[in-house]
């Protein structure tokens, strides 16, 4: 049987074998378009049943005359923890929210679920390294020593919600940052066609939803607030605070000025729509001109130790054979 492989396993068989595999997978990769579809259009049509159901089910509760509760309750549990140990008060509660809110998380049951994390982790950290440490693991080390690495252990679960929120943030803040050039260029038609800034963000948070739904669900909120809140420079400034980007920040800024000084609105945007992409470009640039160094390791590792087997290996089997 060995024998037979051997021999089917040829120079020829293994080279039309490679051929079939490239083959299938260059036809693999130009008909995956056509096999995958329209999936923007599947998920806009999913959302809009979504919609119907949600709007159907309201209409039945209010049929019924329940009580109609548009925001999110926090658990019960995680509610009757957070009052008892009072956690409000050794987490800032502002800082916290802000936190949140830049995450894509609003409403009071984020923000409970978020104080009762940051008080289960660092006990459920210490259980698990206490177990760990003085029953599983056979670890010849001093009293002091596992009851420090244990506090560590604490620290690191304490500040674990904080860093799946800041992960969070990052993420947000990187599809904002990639959608917000494309969207100002397109608030910036919009006002030259003699659209309020209203109607502006409102179209703009429509059409941008493709390419960043943080950033079209920011747009909405903010074109909610220029709409009801009595100073519209408030709602700049929310904008700004939510998204914390400087491109962001500059273009809120810019905005306030054109509201307190009346300038030229379609003048700022264009500026700041052209400084935005260049620092789009920038940074595009600024990661090209890093990559050469990141590559250095991996070549180092993977690359050359290859090369040299290639170009040494047949002298070496000569060599040996010539013994």
């Amino acid at each position: 049987m060995i024998e037979f492989l051997v021999n089917a396993l040829n120079v020829k068989t293994m080279t039309m074998l490679l051929a079939a595999i490239a083959a299938g997978a260059t036809v693999l990769t130009f008909a995956m378009p056509l096999i995958a579809g329209d999936s923007l259009g599947n998920r806009m049509k999913s959302v809009a049943l979504e919609r119907e159901k949600l709007r159907q089910r309201e209409r039945e509760r209010l049929a019924r005359g329940e009580k109609v509760n548009l925001r999110q309750s926090p658990k019960q549990y995680m509610q009757t923890i957070v009052n008892n140990f009072n956690l409000t008060k050794w987490v800032g509660q502002e800082e916290a929210r802000l936190k949140l809110v830049q995450a894509g998380y609003r409403g009071q049951a984020p923000y409970v679920t978020y104080l009762f994390f940051r008080m289960v982790t660092p006990a459920l950290a210490v259980l698990f390294a206490a177990l760990y440490l003085f029953v599983l693991l056979d670890f010849d080390q001093p009293p002091m020593v596992k009851v420090g690495m244990c506090i560590a252990a604490a620290y690191l679960g304490m500040q674990l919600p904080l860093q799946f929120l800041k992960s969070k943030i990052q993420r947000r803040q990187l599809s904002i940052k990639r959608a917000f050039p494309d969207a100002l260029d397109l608030l910036l038609i919009c006002v030259e066609s003699g659209m309020s800034i209203e109607a502006a963000f409102k179209k703009v948070s429509e059409e941008i939803g493709s390419q960043s739904i943080a950033l079209a669900e920011e747009l909405t909120l903010t074109t909610a607030e220029l709409s009801y809140l009595q100073d519209r420079r408030t709602a700049y400034e929310n904008l700004a605070k939510r998204t914390d980007l400087d491109g962001v920040k500059s273009v809120c800024m810019a905005l306030q000025q054109a509201e307190r000084y009346g300038t030229p609105l379609a003048q700022s945007l264009r500026v700041m729509a052209q400084e935005n992409r260049d620092m789009r470009m920038t940074e595009a640039e600024k990661k090209a001109a890093s990559l050469p160094p990141k590559l250095t390791v991996p070549m180092i590792l993977f690359f050359l130790p290859v090369l040299f087997v290639v170009i040494l290996g047949p002298a070496a089997i000569k060599v040996m054979g010539i013994q």
